[in-house]
């Protein structure tokens, strides 16, 4: 994405209408600082919490520049956790959704990320934020057995399973599943960002999947899995088979609605419980205002 394309996309983010000029300026001075620093910044996030950031992090300088860089999707995560619940976090890159959810709301989390000098800069933030004690961190991938898959090393948050013959570098990594990580300790929301292994990992997951205690699934269905020849349509068939359906949410009238084309798909078992969650959820601060 080009400077150009950057600057329409935070001028056009829903939680940047009220400052856009600010947001800009905050782009702006990244961009200068990284490239004299060169060297990771510890930048402001939600509540009390920060992110360890370096230049070309393109998920986590979105949360610099725009509070949350998925609105949606981590505004749901804040408005229906609570301090106490789990939050498994796959595909967890350098922690945002983490160091929300544990940093902002005192959730438990267990944090899963497959490529050892990303889950480097992940485990960085857990201890910036003095969260070792509530997060548990776990350098592997999740799949739908045990063993070993090459993953892909240097596509930043799109790091992925690689097809046979690619030919970008990959690292063998070893991958466990779902059930397994979660044999003890059910989660109540579950976040799933494995750039098209969706379905993989939720058959490793089944016996988890159907526990009623697992409030919501959010998870990419923006077409990533044709690469492996799975749809959206076969993500949202198998989830609906373990009882839950598709929804957006808008974290500021915080309600749901049918779900809609769209980059992530939050999966919910019971929403009018959920519903209620959210809308009792005390506001959280961000560094361009509350959600």
């Amino acid at each position: 994405m080009n400077a150009l394309s950057v600057i329409r996309f935070i001028s056009s983010h829903p939680l940047n209408q009220s400052a856009p000029l600010a947001a800009i300026s905050r782009f702006i001075r990244w961009q200068i600082a990284s490239r004299l620093i060169k060297a990771p910044v510890a930048l402001p996030f939600t509540e009390n919490t920060r992110l360890l950031v370096e230049n070309g992090m393109t998920g986590a300088t979105g949360n610099w520049y725009c509070g949350l860089h998925e609105p949606e999707e981590m505004g749901f995560a804040l408005h229906a956790l609570r301090s106490g619940d789990l939050f498994l976090d796959i595909g967890a890159n350098i922690g945002s959704y983490t160091i929300l959810a544990a940093g902002a709301r005192g959730a438990r989390a267990i944090a899963i990320e497959p490529v050892p000098s990303t889950f480097a800069k992940l485990e960085a933030n857990v201890r910036l934020n003095g969260l070792s004690a509530n997060v548990q961190t776990l350098c592997c991938g999740l799949s739908s057995e045990p063993g070993i898959i090459r993953f892909t090393a240097t596509l930043d948050t799109m790091n992925r399973v690689a097809l046979p013959g690619e030919t970008l570098p990959t690292i063998s990594v070893p991958v466990r599943t779902i059930d397994d990580v979660c044999a003890n300790n059910i989660p109540q929301i579950i976040k799933i960002d494995v750039e098209g292994h969706e379905t993989s990992v939720l058959s490793g997951g089944e016996h988890t999947l159907i526990s009623e205690r697992v409030e919501a699934v959010v998870m990419e269905t923006n077409g990533s899995g044709t690469k492996f020849g799975i749809s959206d349509q076969d993500i949202s068939d198998k989830m609906m088979r373990f009882g839950f359906r598709p929804y957006r949410y808008d974290p500021f009238k915080r309600t749901f609605a049918d779900y809609a084309n769209g980059n992530n798909t939050i999966f919910i078992r019971d929403v009018e419980k959920l519903s209620n969650k959210c809308q009792q959820a005390s506001p959280v601060n961000l560094i361009n205002g509350t959600i």
